[in-house]
């Protein structure tokens, strides 16, 4: 039988600013995928329930993360979902110390956060990113990220942060997600970010359901071709476990599949748990598309 070669699944974008300097290392995302590891100091965090709430379960997860080949380190000191909110001062402290411990570690350190108050005080202690899941809500966050070097996630979500969001309606939730994006960036450049320090997310299951968000993933390609740096936060979420009738523990394998095509349609960086694992991925797929060499090669050489 003879097939048809569509080259859709094998999306290469255009990056505007592909060379990224970022925590002293430089990224080329034309040939490069990073791994972010996630770090929760919550102690309601929806995955690890609390395991890394304590500063020296945190600076350690972190540690084995840096060991099992994370690129980058980001650091949550309160949920996205609904609930009370987190005092600032309380977040602050909550952060900020992993921070401080993780300085110098030779990774990018990220930040994830809402509150430009939060972000000031983590770049001061070191934070290299600043990751907000409410894609410039407050437009403050521009303003603390362009006094700074540091670059911004711009992640789509339409809640007030920490509000529920039910039944959400999207007429092409990949289109409007685009121009959300699009609209926050320019919010971000008007308040003096370059382009060059800004990274997209589109937020997988934030303020969507399961369709949605195999609807992004399936056209994420029409994401990373905006032209900037495309994260994906696809790992051990509601959309995997529905998907394949799996709790919160046995999403591993689903996590990972849904990385390999989104980074297969352009994403370039990955926020994953599982960090070993996700890194092997990544490699792998990496070399698959030519952007790495084998770390070694005998096979039927001799």
């Amino acid at each position: 039988m003879t097939r048809t070669r569509t080259d859709r699944a094998l999306t290469l974008p255009h990056l505007d600013a592909p060379l990224r300097l970022i925590g002293g290392r430089t990224f080329d995302f034309d040939r490069e995928v990073a791994v972010m590891a996630i770090i929760n100091r919550t102690p309601d965090s929806f995955y690890d329930q609390g395991a890394t709430f304590a500063l020296d379960a945190s600076v350690l997860a972190a540690r084995q993360a840096i060991a099992d080949g994370a690129d980058w380190i980001d650091i949550g000191g309160a949920k996205f979902a609904p609930g009370p909110a987190v005092p600032i001062a309380q977040e602050i402290d909550r952060v900020v110390p992993v921070v401080e411990a993780l300085r110098g570690s030779g990774v990018v350190i990220s930040v994830d956060t809402f509150h430009p108050a939060v972000a000031a005080a983590s770049i001061a202690a070191g934070a290299h990113v600043i990751n907000d899941t409410t894609g410039v809500h407050d437009p403050a966050m521009a303003d603390v990220v362009a006094d700074s070097t540091a670059t911004l996630v711009i992640t789509h979500s339409l809640a007030v942060p920490r509000r529920p969001y039910p039944a959400p309606h999207y007429d092409d939730v990949v289109a409007e997600v685009g121009a959300f994006l699009l609209a926050r960036v320019e919010r971000a450049v008007g308040r003096g970010v370059p382009r060059e320090r800004i990274i997209i997310d589109p937020g997988h299951d934030l303020n969507k359901t399961t369709r949605h968000s195999l609807e992004l993933t399936r056209r994420l390609d029409e994401i990373t071709g905006l032209g900037l740096p495309t994260l994906v936060a696809v790992s051990n979420k509601d959309f995997v476990g529905e998907s394949l009738d799996r709790p919160r523990g046995e999403r591993v394998e689903g996590s990972l599949a849904a990385m390999t095509v989104c980074i297969l349609q352009g994403a370039r960086v990955v926020r994953m748990h599982n960090v070993r694992a996700a890194v092997d991925a990544v490699r792998m797929t990496e070399a698959i598309l030519g952007f790495r060499e084998p770390a070694y090669e005998r096979h039927n050489l001799t």
